[in-house]
């Protein structure tokens, strides 16, 4: 990889090749680096999920045949070895102990539902993420880990996501817009965590929750319009709507502001794309995948704008999926058979040539300021 760098450097006149030299020989006195490698990786994450399935397949099997009492007492049990674990490793190997801390907040979900079973609680079923999401900022802020930032990034909308639906519920069949529509924006607030001169393997565990969540989610959002369900809204009172919206848009918005500070005009716009496509209503489907692109669109200008190879990336795939859906859906019935292969196999391969050639075109102009 150094030398890969230092033949670019050389041969854009940035350094000469004495100093090439220098460089190298610095680099090779340093040793091997310490980073852990992808098997390694690998092999510790799913340790942790097997060693946390089997575990729970374990006390599964004897579930029936223990008292509640004792039932709590093995799934604390569980809770404290695990985190015990990690605390007793973390000296000589630091990887093992977060993947033990890890497996121990999956442990207190396990734990807090099947209490909630066992006891025959009566509370929300909400409410146990809510306890399960308070465990998760506990374990991050005592171990600043980016596995417990990962439970808390996941179950904090996923407690609003419950209490929606919990909540709601009562109402008849409700639009879910304001909750998918908060959920779309946050997926797209995390993407935009990391950026330039803010990096860190916090911003890139948002980074990555976003991407993940993100396509999903605008599908889902594009489908409501379409859909009855999806515009039934006369059973919700005015102010619990303006109350479910404002949480949808205002704690996203929030956040942004926490992370990128003045920048987080970005997530502006977003919340406006947000708020087009969920009120789209049953036009015309043209009017969809024009906002599909133009999200693709604005996604892949956001990451020029910060230097993220992961949003050029994201945003291409993006409006290259909204390209192949429109023509499956608007224009291969249109045509014969024959045609129709023709023009799209001919159209596919025009489209992925010159969406590659500019994907990588972008992907240029931010090296040596680009964060993933």
């Amino acid at each position: 990889m150094i030398d890969e760098q230092l033949e670019r450097w050389q041969q854009a006149a940035v350094i000469d090749a004495a100093t090439a030299e220098r460089i190298r020989a610095f680099e090779d006195a340093r040793g091997a680096p310490t980073r852990l490698r992808w098997p390694v990786l690998i092999a510790l994450a799913l340790g942790g999920l097997m060693l946390a399935a089997g575990v729970l397949l374990v006390v599964a099997a004897h579930w029936d045949d223990l008292a509640p009492l004792a039932r709590m007492g093995l799934l604390l049990g569980l809770i404290g070895l695990f985190h015990g674990a990690g605390s007793i490793v973390t000296a000589r190997f630091p990887p093992l102990a977060t993947t033990f801390h890890a497996v121990g907040t999956a442990a207190l979900g396990a734990t807090i539902f099947l209490a909630g079973q066992t006891y025959h609680l009566q509370a929300s079923w909400a409410q146990g993420f809510l306890l399960w999401a308070i465990g998760a900022w506990a374990g991050y802020l005592l171990l600043r880990s980016w596995p417990q930032l990962l439970f808390a990034a996941i179950l904090t909308p996923g407690w609003l996501a419950a209490e929606w639906t919990d909540r709601i519920g009562s109402f008849g069949h409700a639009s879910p817009a304001a909750l998918a529509g908060g959920l779309l924006l946050l997926a797209l607030v995390y993407l935009m965590a990391d950026a330039r001169r803010r990096r860190s393997a916090d911003r890139t565990t948002l980074a990555v929750v976003g991407a993940v969540a993100l396509i999903p989610l605008g599908v889902f959002v594009a489908l409501l319009g379409q859909e009855p369900w999806g515009r039934s809204q006369s059973d919700l009172p005015v102010t619990v709507r303006a109350f479910w919206w404002a949480i949808a848009l205002m704690a996203p918005l929030g956040l942004a502001a926490w992370l990128r500070g003045r920048e987080a005009w970005l997530a502006i716009l977003g919340a406006l794309w947000v708020a087009a496509g969920v009120n789209l209503g049953p036009h015309p489907e043209a009017w969809v995948y024009l906002w599909g692109a133009a999200g693709a669109v604005g996604l892949t200008a956001s990451g020029v704008f910060d230097g993220s190879r992961r949003r050029i990336n994201l945003g291409m795939a993006a409006f290259a999926l909204t390209v192949v859906v429109f023509y499956f859906s608007n224009v291969l019935d249109k045509l014969g058979r024959a045609t129709s292969l023709l023009t799209g196999g001919a159209l596919f391969l025009v489209l992925g040539w010159v969406l590659e050639r500019l994907r990588r075109r972008l992907v240029h102009s931010t090296e040596g300021t680009e964060v993933a």
